[in-house]
């Protein structure tokens, strides 16, 4: 395979620092279609294992030459049970290696497959399926199919592909078969190539989001291709390299990851929510992609065990952090990398270095006494961490620059396949979510009027670029009301753009509070600062139309029982050691605690850049149950689904404003 630089066409505003990046890389950008790299990934990785799932009975393990293999049988048996070029395949199911194969074999054999999880509501589930068109369908186990079969009669369902190797059920008027079953029969019989090119529709994801009903966002090969070809830019993995996969497979933030992650030849070890602490450990990854909510359930973990040392070793603790935090935002000055000294003069630059080489010995004791023994908690291997997916809170962002962690922002919507920008290691800007990744513009414009603004001026983020989306499926007036005739995407984010093109977000323009005075109120910024606090674990915050915002919180439980106990105060918490909120007897409504919530929030939102009065959260609620997938109060993908949480807390938040 050919390591020669990427073509010129895809990369039109690539710097020469990306082109060194790309090169050495496995370069994928002569390829017409997805399906076409797994064979020269099996040619240039054979047997270097590619699919890892530990958590499997039996544990599996699946090489690179083993997956090229597997996606040509799984697609030559859809061709041998009647799967035509161009038919929708829906593929229901979560993280496994068999959703790879199941993806990359649907659409090798020239098919569209609409992905969306197992655990999705049934009805979500049944919309997608009808909305798509399919004709077959490709579900986790029979579980899932037992979900959805009593429906399937109205869509023209021809044939279901179980992922499990469960005995399929007798009795059906439609053709089952299992995984192996499937891959047998593919076996037996010649695939049959198919010729596609980058304009040919690959999948249709659908968006449940925070809003709305779904709509079927359609992604080319060629969309597709561009984040295999361009990713490079932003990470240089090599062959073997760790990566644990947490995200759902299915959407488009870390299946665009693994697609590129996977082409250059890395291990992928799938893990789950209530494995990622051990396996970090276990595996030691080199790459982990994930959502700002991991990060900031490592922090917090990492708080908790810094509060439960002695008092002493606490006091060392917060020095030393301070210390650090004080070298590191000197360091970024210095280095020009400060959001907040952008136009910092030549003497404030030098009086930056200065600082930071003085404070250099103390941030050098805390990486031996501290950080160190911190990052072995995550296996002490990493390279980078890639976050997207929402806004990453600048306090957790710092936190993990102290401890020698860099994490790099990126910023996309499945729209765009979803990668537009992203923080390279050589301009790391906390705060910002980088620069636009090559072939990519990003431009930003006056919400009403749709003018040009400058750099520095906050308005309405437009995107263009090869990654943007062919439209929502069968939906054209959506699709002229997202991408205009000059081929801009609106991205619905607000944000501005530094004088080096680095994109920061400010929140986003549906989920703008306007308060009875006229006020716009960007949530997602004050959140973050809330969230700083040890004793908000989760907060969302209210108030359209009223005089003032105000707050939905969940408490961190364990750290208001810590504080109590500091405080040789009784919370009637009936047992230490369980962390769930709703499972502990604690008074929320008490004075001490509303006084100390109060507090917290004044505090933190003042201390926050570019504080207003209106900033000022007024009335706020602390409920017990978390946002969760599971209460359906967060996406599969941990954003709060902000107009659920309303609805389910409507009179309560009707009566904080009454």
């Amino acid at each position: 395979m050919s390591t020669t630089q990427p073509a010129a066409t895809a990369l039109s505003n690539i710097t020469q620092r990306e082109r060194e990046a790309l090169q050495g890389l496995a370069d994928y950008t002569k390829v017409d279609s997805l399906p076409e790299i797994w064979p020269l990934a099996a040619q240039r990785f054979s047997d270097t294992v590619a699919l890892h799932n530990p958590h499997a009975q039996p544990e599996v393990f699946i090489t690179y030459a083993q997956l090229a293999k597997q996606i040509q049988h799984f697609a030559a048996g859809l061709q041998q049970l009647g799967v035509q070029v161009g038919d929708r395949i829906s593929l229901i199911a979560d993280n496994s290696p068999r959703w790879f194969i199941a993806d990359q074999g649907i659409m090798t054999a020239g098919a569209v497959n609409a992905v969306r999880s197992a655990q999705a509501e049934r009805e979500e589930l049944l919309f997608i399926i009808a909305n798509s068109g399919s004709t077959v369908l490709v579900v986790e186990d029979i579980k899932t199919l037992e979900k959805l079969r009593s429906s399937l009669n109205n869509p023209p369902i021809q044939l279901i592909v179980l992922l499990s190797d469960e005995t399929p059920p007798t009795g059906e008027n439609l053709q089952v078969v299992n995984f192996t079953q499937l891959v047998e029969i593919g076996s037996n019989h010649t695939f049959e190539p198919v010729k596609q090119n980058r304009n040919t529709l690959a999948t249709l994801i659908y968006t449940s989001g925070t809003t709305g009903k779904p709509k079927g966002v359609m992604l080319s090969h060629g969309n597709l291709l561009h984040q295999v070809t361009t990713l490079g830019s932003v990470v240089q993995p090599h062959k073997g390299d760790v990566v644990l996969s947490i995200l759902p497979t299915w959407h488009s933030y870390e299946r665009s990851g693994e697609y590129f992650l996977l082409s250059q030849g890395c291990t992928q070890v799938y893990t789950n929510l209530r494995s990622v602490k051990r396996d970090l450990k276990e595996f030691k990854p080199q790459y982990m992609v994930a959502v700002p909510r991991l990060w900031e359930s490592i922090y917090e973990g990492v708080q908790k065990q810094f509060r439960e040392q002695p008092a002493n070793k606490q006091r060392l603790i917060n020095f030393l952090l301070g210390m650090s935090d004080v070298y590191i935002k000197a360091r970024r000055t210095a280095q020009g990398l400060s959001l907040d000294h952008l136009e910092a003069s030549a003497l404030e630059r030098i009086g930056a270095r200065i600082l930071a080489t003085v404070l250099f010995p103390l941030h050098a004791l805390g990486e031996k006494l501290v950080y160190a023994k911190v990052r072995e908690a995550t296996g002490g291997r990493i390279k980078h961490v890639i976050s997207g997916g929402g806004a990453l809170p600048r306090h957790i962002d710092s936190f993990f620059e102290q401890i020698g962690i860099n994490i790099l922002q990126g910023y996309g919507l499945t729209e765009t396949s979803p990668v537009t920008n992203a923080r390279r290691p050589w301009r790391n800007l906390l705060g910002s979510s980088g620069q636009p990744i090559p072939g990519t513009e990003v431009k930003i414009v006056d919400p009403e009027t749709k003018i040009p603004l400058p750099a520095g001026k906050r308005g309405l983020v437009l995107l263009k670029g090869p990654q943007i989306m062919q439209g929502y499926y069968q939906n054209p007036e959506a699709t002229a009301k997202a991408i205009d005739a000059g081929g801009w995407f609106d991205s619905g984010d607000l944000g501005w753009v530094t004088p080096q093109n680095d994109l920061v977000l400010t929140g986003r323009a549906k989920d703008t509070i306007v308060l009875s005075n006229g006020e716009n109120i960007e949530p997602q910024p004050i959140e973050d600062a809330c969230l700083r606090s040890p004793y908000v674990d989760q907060i969302m915050l209210v108030g359209q139309d009223q005089r003032s915002i105000g707050a939905l919180i969940v408490p961190n439980v364990e750290a208001l029982a810590k504080w109590a106990e500091a405080q040789n105060l009784s919370l009637n918490i009936q047992d230490d050691n369980v962390t769930d909120a709703s499972s502990q007897k604690i008074d929320l409504e008490s004075k001490i605690i509303q006084d100390l919530f109060r507090k917290e929030l004044n505090r933190e939102v003042q201390n926050r850049p570019g504080y207003r009065a209106d900033d000022r959260v007024g009335p706020f609620k602390l409920i017990p149950e978390p946002f969760s997938i599971e209460n359906g109060l967060m996406t599969q993908t941990l954003k709060i689904r902000r107009h659920v949480v309303t609805e389910r807390y409507r009179g309560i938040i009707d009566g904080m404003f009454a």
